[in-house]
């Protein structure tokens, strides 16, 4: 996860530097060879009614501002491929992130049992969210002190994301894992919705609304 977090963020970085489409700048330094690889990536435009341009917005207004960012990833280079896609809203006066929908695009090979890939995926889409929005382990200088779901909040049903999937059955090849790949993408995808929609480019997760409002005012 941090791994794909840190690159992800950084070619999204590359993407807009070179004012670039952030999908069109992935396919461009993709593999050729890597024909499952683009297929996730050219799934998840249409599965996401990708809009194609660079990033960031240049002609955003208003309090809610919205945008949208990609991630993909063959997870640990040796499996599992995913391609996701977030969408948010963030509140610019109280710093408040949302994420109304998320998109992924999901090829490890043979699917067994769909309705348990689809189960899996949902949970490593909502717990992720919930750890990169809101979930922080605090401490001090005696004990942790995130004791309860007060002092360590958790995602609750009205901040859900609505999930698209696109799973993509290959019957003639080995069953990769799910357990974990699902949830590798979803920080990077809302840290670059949040960099599309705003310009700033938050770095470390939580992305509680107190960072970031001090990021905004940083920039």
């Amino acid at each position: 996860m941090q791994n794909t977090y840190a690159n992800e963020c950084f070619l999204d970085e590359l993407a807009a530097a070179a004012k670039v489409d952030p999908i069109e700048f992935r396919l461009r330094y993709l593999d050729p060879a890597d024909k499952r690889a683009i297929e996730s990536i050219e799934r998840l435009v249409k599965l996401a009614n990708w809009d194609k341009r660079p990033s960031p917005q240049s002609d955003v207004s208003g309090n809610i501002v919205r945008g949208r960012g990609m991630t993909y990833v063959k997870y640990e280079l040796v499996r599992t491929y995913i391609a996701a896609a977030a969408e948010v809203e963030v509140n610019r006066t109280t710093g408040q992130i949302r994420v109304p929908k998320f998109y992924v695009v999901h090829d490890f090979g043979q699917i067994i049992n769909p309705d348990g890939l689809k189960a899996q995926i949902e949970g490593n889409v909502i717990q992720t969210v919930s750890r990169t929005l809101i979930e922080e382990l605090k401490y001090d200088r005696a004990m942790v002190t995130s004791l309860d779901w007060d002092s360590y909040p958790i995602l609750t049903f009205p901040d859900v994301p609505e999930i698209v999937m696109d799973l993509i059955d290959r019957p003639t090849e080995r069953p990769w894992g799910a357990g974990e790949p699902a949830a590798a993408v979803v920080p990077s995808a809302i840290s670059n919705a949040v960099f599309d929609a705003t310009g700033v480019r938050l770095r470390s997760v939580p992305y509680t609304p107190a960072k970031v409002k001090a990021a905004m005012s940083a920039s």
